[in-house]
């Protein structure tokens, strides 16, 4: 069974610096986020589970792997379709503010995003990782997107997909999921 996961969102881009939602596009990280995944190296190296991370998990697109990679782990990561970040579909490249200039009071977790996934859909993505990383005998660490780690976090805790927006998470943080006696808890988070 799985004793930790540890959370990691990627280093900063370009379009994560200005509020652009990034789903699908591949881009690499930029200087910030280069020396943001630096950073990362350190902080799981001083993680007392560091040298029992049994699996590593990385998003296929280049800024997670360049994370991971920067980090210290890519070298052992598992390139893995489900922890992509969320299809934001026509809303791709295109911030919350713009928008709402046509869609009053919209957010990715009320939706819709057209052409794209639903909360529910990213929600389905998470659960199946989760599933399988309770296989997994130690630690487990996860490089992702920010909201499709909301969700992952989530869903970890047993709530609603959706309520992945009380999550803030910023570029190049680690978080760490594990238990509480059986209970699954938020150890720490968007550090």
């Amino acid at each position: 069974m799985t004793t930790e996961i540890i959370v990691v969102r990627h280093g900063a881009t370009e379009w994560s610096e200005n509020g652009r939602h990034t789903g699908r596009t591949d881009l690499p990280l930029t200087a910030q986020g280069r020396a943001e995944a630096e950073g990362l190296r350190d902080r799981i190296q001083m993680l007392d589970v560091a040298h029992d991370i049994a699996l590593v998990l990385t998003s296929p697109l280049v800024r997670a792997r360049e994370t991971a990679k920067i980090a210290g782990v890519g070298d052992r990561a598992e390139i893995v379709d489900a922890i992509r970040e969320w299809d934001y579909g026509e809303y791709e490249g295109v911030t919350t503010a713009e928008i709402r200039t046509t869609i009053p009071g919209w957010s990715v977790w009320t939706g819709p995003c057209p052409g794209g996934e639903t909360v529910d859909d990213v929600g389905a993505r998470a659960d199946s990782v989760l599933a399988r990383l309770a296989t997994v005998d130690g630690v487990a660490a996860v490089f992702s997107h920010g909201h499709f780690l909301r969700v992952f976090v989530a869903r970890w805790l047993s709530l609603a997909p959706a309520d992945g927006r009380l999550f803030a998470l910023a570029t190049g943080t680690l978080s760490v999921l594990g238990y509480e006696r059986e209970q699954p808890v938020l150890r720490s988070f968007n550090g």
